[in-house]
C-alpha cells in the first residue's frame, strides 16, 4: 500500500476538486484545448527542472512510495502527474471562486 502514497494523495486533490465542475457548473473540464494549452507549458517547464535537479542529485524520490513506472532522467510517473492533477485542481478551485462571486455580485444588483 505504501507504494501507491504519491497516486492516493493525487487521487485526494482531484476528489477534493472535481465536484466543482459539476456542482458549480465552472465549464473548466469542457474547455479540454484551452486547458491544455494553460497546463502544457507550465508541465514542460517544471518536468524539465526536475529532471535538472534529478540529474544534479538536489532531487530525489522514495522509491518505496512510487508504483515503479520511472522515465527517462529518473522522473517517476506520479511527478509527471503532479505536473497535471495539481494545476487541473488549481484551476477549478480559482473558476469555482471566480464564477461564484461573479453570480453573487450579478444578484445584488438592482
Amino acid at each position: 500500500m505504501l507504494r501507491f502514497t504519491y497516486l492516493l494523495v493525487l487521487a485526494g486533490c482531484l476528489f477534493g476538486a472535481l465536484w466543482l465542475e459539476p456542482l458549480l457548473k465552472v465549464g473548466v473540464l469542457r474547455q479540454v484545448r484551452r486547458l491544455i494549452l494553460t497546463i502544457a507549458p507550465v508541465a514542460a517547464l517544471f518536468i524539465g527542472w526536475d529532471l535538472l535537479a534529478i540529474r544534479a542529485g538536489h532531487w530525489t524520490f522514495d522509491p518505496a512510495q512510487m508504483v515503479g513506472v520511472v522515465f527517462p532522467g529518473g522522473l517517476p510517473l506520479e511527478e509527471v502527474l503532479f505536473f497535471l492533477v495539481v494545476p487541473v485542481c488549481a484551476i477549478l478551485g480559482f473558476e469555482a471562486t471566480r464564477q461564484t462571486l461573479l453570480r453573487l455580485s450579478a444578484r445584488r444588483r438592482p
